[in-house]
């Protein structure tokens, strides 16, 4: 009940705040995705996140529980990397239909360097076998040029706001990395 008051008051003091939709200048596909490790105490499931932009404006964004329970920090990301790939794949083939798509690759940005380590390796080993669809799903991709994978800091990841519980500071900042903006606000 204190998460929905917050959300509330949330609400209420922000009431022009939106997203901006701005020209810049292309249409390239990027992506962000982010886990937060096992982050329910009930059930020690993790959380994965992800914001999807066309041409630098936030299209599609998510935050879920993950359906199973993830042995580690790497696991737990892989499946958020997953899911925001087939959620990329889907945006672009949307834009394919439309006739707007540029070629080139989709590019993901992911804080977990050990996630991909496992996404560039073609070896299984015993640790990667609990995520062998999802590692065989975006290897495939990056094998045929349509997913580039990139590391971002942790500073610079804009889903840790649908993985994490941020601080003032932090939300405003991944809000303004997403491209919200206040229209009440004077600039």
């Amino acid at each position: 009940l204190d998460a929905v008051y917050r959300i509330l008051r949330y609400l209420k003091n922000s009431p022009g705040k939106g997203l901006m939709f701005k020209s810049h200048g292309h249409l390239n596909v990027e992506g962000y995705c982010d886990a937060d490790w096992a982050s329910c105490l009930d059930d020690r499931r993790s959380t994965s996140g992800y914001c999807v932009f066309v041409g630098g404006n936030l299209v599609s964004w998510r935050s879920k529980k993950q359906s199973i329970v993830s042995r580690s920090t790497a696991e737990a990301e892989y499946r958020a990397m997953s899911l925001a790939v087939s959620e990329m794949l889907w945006v672009k083939n949307l834009l394919s239909e439309l006739n707007v798509l540029r070629k080139g690759p989709l590019k993901l940005w992911c804080d977990n360097k050990s996630a991909i380590s496992i996404a560039n390796n073609p070896v299984q080993n015993d640790r990667t076998k609990h995520v062998e669809i999802d590692r065989f799903f975006i290897k495939e991709k990056l094998d045929d040029g349509t997913l580039q994978l990139g590391h971002v800091n942790s500073i610079g990841q804009i889903a840790d706001s649908l993985t994490k519980g941020l601080g003032i500071k932090e939300c405003n900042i991944a809000c303004n990395k997403m491209g919200m903006i206040d229209i009440y606000h004077p600039s």
